[in-house]
């Protein structure tokens, strides 16, 4: 994939799970305004009946016991009629009827005691509507009679009740407040409000009387402005009051966050499972992305190594085709001997190839029995030592361990610790300086392989045991390879249910450490 074209994907992507990030927080953000409103409105609305309530049924007390004691009156201050009279006759006959309606006004001047206020007495009137209906007729003897129809007596209570209430809010306001509500009926009445509009969090609430608080309040409360709903309470007639109401909400965050938890976390978890996949497919972009330049590497250095050898190989054929040199047994025996080699080493490089493809396909056939560590690491050695000879180099022995035995494959352990070798070697600049040690720790035998080298980086270290990956130095490779070395070692090392690390600084050195389990 083109680059240009792969960064515009990866940046769309980005954007469009942002924009999907935002929206989601955008969302969350917006309904929990939106029910922290719904709260809010829920809250008024129930203080405002609370409120009605209470001032409702303390009028309602008060009238109750004024209009029994103005039915217990005898005689009234001053009466007052108005009537009205009308009559009709009717169609076909003599008769008429006369309509009589009556307004009976009474004066009472009442005690005040029922209010408890300084004020002697409160003038009240009483109202009383009459009815009649007379129908008026002729008699055979020409003489015309009354005969009474309809008589019905009623009270104009609505007038009383109002003309009490206007009376009442005047002088109400003098009693305390504690006498004229109690705190367990406050405390029902929000209960009982609060639970018809769906509001369950717990509630502290107070009455003060001109921002100071009264004998009428809950345990617990305390005046945040945060968490705090008031409304007033005992409005007079000109909509004026001494009282507010204070309700406050310690929870109410937590019942908002309540009311969207669910749906808030469907659309989280929604979301991370989109950042989580758009984080995989990304993470597989790059490493395909990756896996292709090394693929390409791969083979860029595979053609090299398999070009050098073909290339002797070709030479030392023709060299073997001048007479000069059949007749020569020294001559003959040195170019057969070097195109032994390097076919020996493409047969080597082939093979590395095929093992990591068997060990990926769980292919590889590794039979395991007792083996004494250190024969291996001699043995292994010996496939090296020639090359580090010939470079001037050494390779030294540490056996410090006193138990060597392992279960192990010797072929396969063999080759492991001949690539950790051929990489000290191969990273050597200057003259190969090798180092091998073991030690026992508890069950396990140590085996360390040290050399003096190039060294590596730490993002180096965390890369080197993968299939494939090799140094680079700009845009050459310092040293010939594959970069399935190592990459079949650990793999090898994992059958063996042995563990492998890198101890490394940049320019001095390298080490190698291998932990193995022993068996008795």
């Amino acid at each position: 994939m083109n680059k240009k074209l792969f960064s515009l994907l990866i940046a769309l992507m980005s954007l469009s799970l942002l924009g999907i990030i935002f929206v989601q927080g955008y969302w969350i953000s917006n309904s929990y305004k939106t029910k922290d409103e719904q709260f809010s409105s829920n809250v008024k609305n129930s203080l405002l009946n609370v409120a009605a309530q209470i001032q409702s049924r303390e009028l309602d007390d008060y009238f109750y016991i004024y209009r029994d004691m103005v039915d217990s009156i005898g005689n009234p201050e001053q009466v007052t009629v108005n009537e009205l009279m009308y009559a009709t006759g009717e169609d076909g006959n003599d008769e008429k009827s006369v309509f009589y309606n009556s307004i009976l006004e009474e004066d009472f001047k009442l005690s005040t005691n029922i209010l408890d206020t300084e004020i002697d007495s409160i003038q009240f009137k009483r109202l009383t509507n009459r009815k009649d209906r007379v129908r008026i007729k002729a008699s055979l003897d020409g003489i015309k009679g009354n005969d009474p129809i309809i008589t019905t007596v009623s009270r104009l209570t609505d007038f009383e009740r109002n003309q009490f209430e206007a009376a009442f809010k005047n002088i109400s306001g003098k009693k305390p407040i504690h006498q004229r509500v109690s705190e367990p009926e406050v405390d029902t009445l929000l209960q009982k409000e609060l639970g018809k509009h769906g509001v369950v969090s717990p509630f502290e609430y107070a009455i003060f009387s001109r921002s100071l608080a009264t004998k009428v309040q809950s345990d617990n409360f305390e005046l945040d402005p945060d968490h705090t709903y008031s409304t007033p309470l005992f409005v007079n007639e000109d909509l004026n009051t001494q009282y507010q109401l204070y309700v406050s909400f310690p929870g109410k965050e937590k019942e908002v966050l309540n009311s969207i938890l669910g749906m808030a976390a469907l659309s989280l978890a929604f979301t991370g499972v989109i950042v989580l996949a758009y984080s995989s497919a990304l993470s597989q972009l790059f490493r395909q992305r990756q896996i292709s330049q090394i693929k390409s590497d791969f083979i860029n250095n595979m053609t090299h190594e398999f070009k050098t050898p073909i290339a002797t190989i070709n030479l030392a054929l023709d060299a073997l085709k001048n007479p000069k040199v059949k007749d020569n047994q020294e001559f003959l025996n040195r170019y057969l001997l070097m195109i032994r080699d390097e076919n020996r080493r493409m047969h080597a490089q082939v093979e590395n190839v095929l093992r990591i493809s068997k060990l990926e396909k769980n292919e590889l056939d590794l039979p395991k029995e007792r083996l004494e560590l250190h024969d291996i690491i001699e043995h292994a050695i010996s496939h090296v030592e020639l090359i580090v000879e010939d470079r001037e180099g050494y390779i030294k022995t540490h056996f410090g361990a006193m138990r060597s035995s392992v279960l192990a494959n010797d072929s396969h352990l063999t080759n492991v610790i001949v690539n950790i070798l051929d990489n000290a070697i191969k990273y050597s600049e200057d003259t190969p300086k090798i180092d091998v040690y073991t030690e026992n720790v508890k069950n396990s035998i140590i085996l360390k392989i040290r050399d003096q080298g190039m060294g590596m980086t730490k993002a180096v270290q965390k890369k080197i045991f993968e299939k494939f990956y090799r140094e680079h130095t700009g845009d050459i490779h310092n040293v010939k390879g594959h970069g399935l070395g190592l990459a079949y070692v650990k793999r090898i090392l994992d059958d063996h249910d042995a563990q492998i690390y890198v101890e490394s600084e940049k320019d001095k050195g390298s080490t190698f450490i291998i932990k193995l389990h022993l068996i008795s």
